[in-house]
């Protein structure tokens, strides 16, 4: 049988999603923790990587195993598994499903403080001066009818292109702060950090939306601004079609 595990986790501590050889990856943390539960060795595929030091509230994992009772299972877990790292639910899905390929959409959330506060270290971005909202909106508004984000990826990064669709773009003003909110049906390695600080640029105004455009036009990462922190970075949501569940359980 196939499950989905619904994830959350704080990757301050951890090189990343994706396992490492020489590093410790919440991918092998987790593998390590159902293969001892399980008694077998439990390859888990996740439905995409975060970067060291970047945080889940909802990653997605899927995995095969038989005879699991879901909640006996997650309580489980979450007492073997170290704190930064727990299991939100365990799904029952078709035996197709597929974490990576089957997702419709991902969303990401980067968090940002205005003023200093050490209970935000590690989950959020220091910002030292506000931003112009309406110059961010406007950029925005450009992304949701743009399609090629080369100039927002990594280098040398394995694609076979990199068209995305992204659905919503918004920058909202909260408590302390702000919030940086972003679906799409996929994401480059490197995109969002590399969005969210080219945004500053636009919104400190040391570019125009005009030349935000342009930056995106010319398809070249050394053109926009520099990837913020991965420490405001969550991988916020997946969205699934509701066929693959089973029993109703989503």
């Amino acid at each position: 049988m196939r499950f989905f595990l619904e994830i959350s986790y704080d990757g301050s501590k951890y090189h990343g999603w994706q396992y490492q050889p020489n590093a410790m990856s919440i991918q092998e943390t987790i593998e390590k923790a159902l293969g001892d539960l399980l008694g077998v060795k439990t390859p888990i595929v996740g439905s995409g990587r975060t970067d060291a030091g970047v945080h889940a509230s909802c990653q997605i994992a899927h995995f095969d195993a038989e005879n699991v009772d879901n909640e006996r299972l997650k309580f489980k877990l979450n007492s073997y598994l170290p704190r930064e790292i727990a299991i939100r639910k365990i799904h029952s899905v078709t035996q197709e499903a597929h974490a990576r390929f089957d997702a419709l959409s991902r969303s990401y959330a980067y968090h940002m403080h205005l003023n200093k506060n050490p209970f935000k270290v590690g989950t959020s971005h220091y910002l030292h001066a506000p931003v112009a909202l309406s110059s961010i909106a406007g950029a925005c508004a450009v992304l949701v009818n743009w399609t090629d984000f080369e100039a927002l990826s990594k280098v040398n990064t394995d694609v076979n292109h990199f068209n995305c669709h992204i659905l919503k773009a918004e920058w909202r003003e909260v408590e302390e702060g702000y919030v940086f909110l972003v679906q799409s049906n996929r994401f480059l390695r490197g995109m969002v950090r590399a969005l969210v600080g080219t945004l500053l640029e636009v919104g400190t105004k040391k570019i125009t939306i005009d030349r935000f455009s342009e930056i995106l036009a010319a398809k070249k990462r050394a053109n926009a601004g520099v990837s913020v922190p991965a420490a405001g970075l969550f991988l916020s949501k997946v969205e699934y079609p509701k066929d693959i569940y089973l029993n109703l359980d989503t």
